[in-house]
């Protein structure tokens, strides 16, 4: 009896053992997939739907976007802060942590489900709406060196008279008031809503970046990050790119997804603003597409007939000043070039996965939609 007595006390133990290792094993086998599959679908039909139906994504940006940009966006934009920057640091944890902790790499998988739908939804099917172009009647039509010329002498015109009556510190650096600067940001680019319904309704509050030493090091101006639905620009580049860059990262919040087409809201937006600093630098920020694409286009005696930009202009047309630059480089732990060519390479290849056939040049088609816009 007390042999059997002895036993019974030691199989429960075992049965109890041997059920929570069973349980152990199976850890996640219980985990429902079927909404993160359902998602998954949804992400390869939206995606292929933007791609083969004309006028699929011209539908879904008038419509749909807005929703994302006037919920979700109007609530990252009451943090003082990039939201966006804090979920790429979230990440780039969650990467280093896979390894280490089981529950991450349990979810990683439907994480990666949940960024491929949202990265559909704000930024992929973007890609494929009509372009700003196709507005224009005359959209097909092949510009002279001579139309280049008058623009470009325009464009030029407008910097040197600008230049002389914009405010300016006692160094004779510009001036400006950066929290009035988002406030006209928004406002300029809602006046476009006239010429592109896209462009009304609510727009989200332009936000600097904590890591705008890393951005500088990428020489980029600011970005639109599609998780969190904001509009960032670099906080310590030269004040003359600042309004011009939240136009431009605003143009993405409102589903103009295309790099040239960005900049050339933003220009309109800019040049049309009663703010006559919004003017100067919506005519800076696309005077080096305009000026190098003349340049390429005639010969040096020929260029050097032509208007010529004022040295003033040439010192505000820059991205950072010495100083900044100089701090950059003495805090950085990285390599600007190393830094600047891996950019280069992302966005380029982000840009052709997209259909995007010339990637980064991309950027300089703006000249063609300010040719449109001239002579229309």
């Amino acid at each position: 009896m007390l042999i059997k007595d002895k036993k019974r006390q030691i199989n429960p133990w075992a049965r109890n053992k041997k059920m929570k290792d069973s349980k152990n094993s199976n850890e996640g086998a219980g985990i429902n997939w079927v909404p993160f599959l359902i998602l998954f679908m949804l992400t390869i039909i939206l995606n292929v739907l933007s791609w083969i139906i004309p006028g699929f994504s011209d539908v879904y940006t008038r419509y749909i976007f807005p929703i994302w940009v006037g919920s979700y966006g109007r609530l990252t934009s009451f943090a003082p802060l990039s939201v966006g920057e804090f979920m790429i640091i979230a990440g780039l944890l969650w990467i280093v942590l896979i390894p280490f902790v089981k529950w991450i790499r349990k979810h990683t998988i439907r994480l990666l489900v949940l960024i491929a739908l949202i990265m559909t939804l704000n930024c992929f099917i973007n890609y494929h709406c009509t372009p700003i172009k196709e507005a224009y009647e005359d959209s097909g039509r092949e510009f002279t060196v001579g139309e280049l010329s008058e623009l470009r002498d325009y464009i030029v015109d407008k910097c040197n008279t600008l230049s002389k009556e914009i405010e300016r510190d006692e160094n004779g650096l510009l001036a400006a008031d950066e929290a009035a600067m988002k406030l006209t940001a928004r406002k300029s680019m809602n006046a476009l809503g006239e010429r592109f319904p896209k462009l009304s309704g609510f727009y989200v509050t332009p936000k600097p970046l904590v890591f705008s030493w890393f951005m500088s090091q990428q020489y980029m101006q600011g970005y639109f990050f599609p998780f969190s639905m904001e509009a960032n620009y670099n906080n310590i580049m030269y004040v003359s790119n600042k309004p011009f860059t939240m136009c431009h990262e605003l143009a993405h919040t409102r589903s103009y997804i295309f790099e040239d087409e960005a900049n050339f809201l933003a220009y309109l937006a800019c040049i049309e603003s009663d703010d006559k600093f919004f003017e100067y630098s919506g005519y800076l920020g696309v005077l080096n597409y305009v000026n190098n694409a003349f340049y390429k286009n005639v010969s040096k005696e020929e260029y050097l007939s032509h208007t010529k930009i004022s040295e003033q202009v040439k010192l505000d047309n820059i991205f950072l000043t010495d100083d900044n630059w100089k701090k950059v480089e003495d805090s950085s732990p990285l390599d600007t070039e190393k830094v600047k060519k891996a950019a280069n390479t992302f966005v380029d290849t982000t840009l052709k996965v997209n259909g995007v056939g010339d990637g980064k040049a991309s950027y300089d088609r703006v000249v063609e939609l300010m040719l449109l816009e001239y002579f229309s």
